[in-house]
This record gives C-alpha cells, structure tokens and sequence, in this order.
C-alpha cells in the first residue's frame, strides 16, 4: 500500500505540473501566438531540455538511483553520505564547465538543432541569445536530479514530484507580468520567456535543499583539486561514470529522434515547431498521467516478482497493466482523432493564437493521437524487460523505431508537412509498443490471460459508441467560432466531457465489465 500511495502522490503533482503547464502554454499561445520568435524560444528552450533529458532526468538518474541504494543498504548512511558529497563535487565542477562550453557555442547548437531558421536571420540571432541566456538552466536541474535521487532513495517523494510545478509558474509571471513590461521598454515581449526558465531553474533547486537539509543529507562540493581527486578515486563515482555509457544509448535515441523532428520542422512554415510544440503539450496529458502512474506501480512489482521467480504474478501483473493501458488509453486516442479541434480551440484559440493556427495545431495533435496508445503501452511493456535487467532489447528496438519513423517521416512530411512528423510518432510509438509486446511473449516472459476477447470487445463498443457521440458533438457546436463567447465555450466542453465519461463507463457497465476487478492489486 506504502507504494501505491507514493504512486498516486508522483501522479497527482504530475497532474498539478500537467494543468500548470497547459496553463503555462494557453498563456504564450494567447501572448505570443505562432510565429518565427516563437519558433526561435522553442528552439532555443529544447537544447538545455535535450541536455536534461540526455544527462539530469536520463542517464545520470539511471546510474546515480541504483549505485546510491545499493551503497545505503550495503555500506551504512554515513558512507554513502561520503559518497553524495564527492558525486555532487564532480558533477557541480562538470556542470559549470559544461555551461561555459554551451554559451560559447550557442551558435552551432541553434544551427544544429533548426538550422533552417537561418532563413531569418532575425529569428536565428533571437534563437542564439536565449540559448546563451538558458544553457545554464541544465545545471539547475541535474543537480535537481541529483537531490530527487537522494530524496527517492531516503523515500521521500513529494518534494521531486511537486518541483517542475514551479517552472511552469515562473513561466506563467514572466509572460504575464515581464512581457508587457518588456514591450514597454521597447524590448522584444518574448525575451521574458527565458528569464522564467531560469527564475524557474533556480526555484527548483531551491526548494530541494530544506528537504535535503531535514535529513542530514545536503551535498557538500568540494572547491579543492584535493576534493575532486578524492571525489574521481570514489569507487561509486567510478561505478556511476560506468553505468551512464550504456543508459546514453538508451536515452539517446529518442532524443535523436526528436532532434531530427526539430531540425525538419524548421525548414517548414513559419510557426510549424509552435504548432507541434502546442499539440505535444495536450498529448503529454494522457501519456504522463496514464503512463507515469502504470510505470511507477509496476517497475518496482515486477522487478520483486522477477527476483523471487514469480512468473505467475509478473505475467498477471503485466496483464492488468496492458488492460488498464487499453481500457483508458483507448478512448482518449478516440477523442483526439474525433475532438481535437474542438479541444484545441477551447484551449488555446485567445488572443495572437488565430483559426489557422487552431487548425495547424489540430493536425498535429491528430497525429499524435494515432499512436497514443502505443505511447502509454511502452510505459508498462518496457519495464518488464527492465525488471528481467534486459535493457538491451528496448534499446535495439528503440534504434529501428527510429529508423523507420525517418523512413516515414520521408513519405508523409512532403504531404502533410508538420502533421506528417506527428504522424510519423504516432505510427512510431504503435510499432514499438508492438515490438516490445511480441518480444515478451516470444521469450515466454508473458502470456495472455484468459478473458481478453469479451474485455476487448466491450471495451470497443464502447469506445465506438464514445465516438460517434464525439463526432456529433464537434459539429452541433461552432468550436473554431466560439471565440468570443469563453464561458459558453468552456461549458459546452465541460458538459461533453462529462456526458463522454458517463457514456463510456455506462456501456462498460451495461456490458457487465467490473470496474472494482481493476483496483484489487
């Protein structure tokens, strides 16, 4: 129980940084609309958050969590206290030099992420500064990396969850507060952004340190090459340092792909990254609340069944996550195929965000949508590779996926230009999803429980009926129109949303699927 509530606790404030992220987006869609300065944020704000996702939140978090627990558990806390201090001393000297480094070729790297936006030679400059000015923030959050590992390993949850909340509301008083002040001062509006990043950067840190200071636990960095020689010799720096090589890999790969997707991107129409930039933000809903929480459930279960040697529990557990993944997944793929203009035109059609740009965003997000639930599957059929130490194979069919979603990619962008990169995700994420699938009951690892054809086949008609009430629903009401009348607009929402839950959990019921069968584990 201890651990389905620390589950719920992550997923909760993922919401709470979801809704607060949305908000975040619905602001600068209404500030700043579409256009190549905002092309030229995006860009700049992705190359610290492609670093992030690199080293923070992917490889170091991989190698850092399982050397720092098996030093707890193996070695006492005040060893592993030692070993805190010298991992923070290498990282803050590595990070500093790291930042150096970024701001002096903020060039290549804005040439290297969207080189195409050298088609305006305003936008590109625009790009350079606010990556000079935001590079620094990826030393703000891997060392917000390094005290979410420490606090997760001494079972201290909410304070990492709750912490990219913070981002999202410096962001929110920057382009609420600092933009209008900007443009009073002749500056360009869009230039508050990046100062939000960084106030932001810094508040996330900041509120890790009471938390880490409670437990005896805040990192002292050594300012002495004594220190960091003592810190290089360290055997769990060493072992962290081994064990990062091959998480690279891993996380690379969908960073490649998105470095790709970018970089085409911005040889499109003008506004084409924003416009995808808004649509992942909506799909982030269902993949981080769905995902995230199946994830955090299951990894650590499936790993105790695996090293107990239970393939009845991992197999049964493994099951009840892929028909959770199908039973909520499977409908909101159907409102974004069906609903998404309207979703997007209640969110962000206000202010400099016009109908083309609903429209635009629109087709993104509909691509996206085809792969959504492959994207929620990955969440649980990966970790049950994870939990056998097999890391390999997600990797290996990460890499193909890849291939295959550039090969698509060649296809479908010359068609449907930005909606065709969402496309190409979608049908991506599904492939994988696939792969990972067959390859686990291919080893033996899982079976299918009985039940599945009565469970998928109520769950259809459901989901059908679901659809064609959604699609009734987008044409009674003029969405795209509707711009002016908000408060209307936003309760036709609520009442379609409302009627779409009790419709589809009404059919199940009608159909005899039991609900309370899903909360037993």
């Amino acid at each position: 129980m201890s651990l389905l509530k620390s589950a719920s606790t992550v997923s909760l404030w993922t919401l709470a940084s979801r809704i607060t992220g949305l908000v975040r987006e619905l602001l600068i869609a209404s500030v700043f609309g579409a256009s190549a300065l905002t092309d030229a944020f995006n860009v700049a704000f992705r190359i610290p958050n492609l670093f992030r996702r690199f080293f923070a939140e992917g490889a170091f978090s991989q190698a850092f969590v399982p050397v720092l627990a098996a030093s707890k558990a193996q070695n006492g806390e005040a060893a592993t206290r030692q070993a805190i201090d010298h991992v923070a001393t290498l990282l803050a000297w590595s990070l500093l030099l790291l930042s150096l480094l970024g701001v002096a070729v903020a060039p290549f790297l804005v040439w290297a992420m969207a080189s195409g936006l050298q088609q305006q030679p305003d936008s590109y400059a625009a790009a350079v500064l606010m990556t000079r000015w935001m590079f620094p923030y990826i030393a703000f959050m891997s060392l917000v990396a390094l005290s979410a590992g420490i606090l997760n390993t001494w079972k201290r949850f909410a304070v990492p969850a709750a912490t990219p909340v913070l981002l999202n509301v410096a962001m929110i008083g920057a382009a609420w507060l600092l933009a209008p002040w900007f443009k009073s001062q002749g500056i360009q509006p869009v230039y508050a952004l990046p100062v939000g990043v960084m106030l932001g950067g810094l508040l996330q840190l900041a509120i890790q340190i009471p938390a880490l200071a409670n437990l005896g636990l805040l990192p002292r960095i050594g300012v002495t090459w004594r220190a960091i020689q003592q810190a290089l010799n360290d055997p769990a720096t060493r072992q962290i340092t081994s064990l990062m090589l091959p998480a690279l890999l891993g996380v690379g790969v969908a960073q490649i792909s998105l470095l790709i997707n970018t970089q085409i991107a911005s040889h499109l129409a003008p506004g084409s990254v924003s416009w995808l930039t808004y649509a992942d933000r909506l799909m982030e809903f269902p993949t981080a609340i769905l995902g995230v929480a199946l994830g955090a459930v299951l990894m650590p279960q499936l790993a105790a069944a695996r090293a107990k040697g239970d393939q009845l529990e991992y197999a049964a557990m493994l099951d009840w996550g892929l028909r959770l993944v199908v039973l909520l997944a499977l409908p909101c793929a159907a409102a974004l195929l069906t609903f998404s203009q309207a979703l997007v035109s209640v969110l962000y059609h206000y202010g400099a965000f016009t109908d083309y740009d609903v429209k635009q965003t629109t087709m993104a997000l509909t691509g996206y949508g085809v792969g959504l639930i492959g994207l929620v599957a990955i969440k649980v059929l990966a970790p049950g590779y994870y939990a056998s130490q097999d890391i390999k194979t997600p990797v290996k069919i990460a890499v193909l996926v890849l291939c295959l979603t550039q090969a698509l990619n060649f296809v479908l962008v010359p068609s449907l230009a930005h909606a065709g990169l969402a496309l190409s995700i979608g049908l991506g994420a599904l492939l994988n999803a696939m792969w990972l699938l067959v390859g686990l009951i291919r080893k033996g690892s899982y079976k299918p429980l009985p039940g599945w054809g009565w469970f998928s086949a109520k769950v259809a008609l459901a989901t059908l009926l679901l659809t064609g009430f959604l699609l009734v629903a987008s044409t009674q009401f003029d969405w795209l129109g509707g711009r002016q009348q908000v408060l209307v607009r936003l309760a036709a929402m609520a009442l379609v949303l409302i009627t779409s839950a009790l419709l589809y959990f009404g059919c199940l019921r009608l159909c005899g699927l039991r609900l309370k069968s899903f909360v037993r584990r």
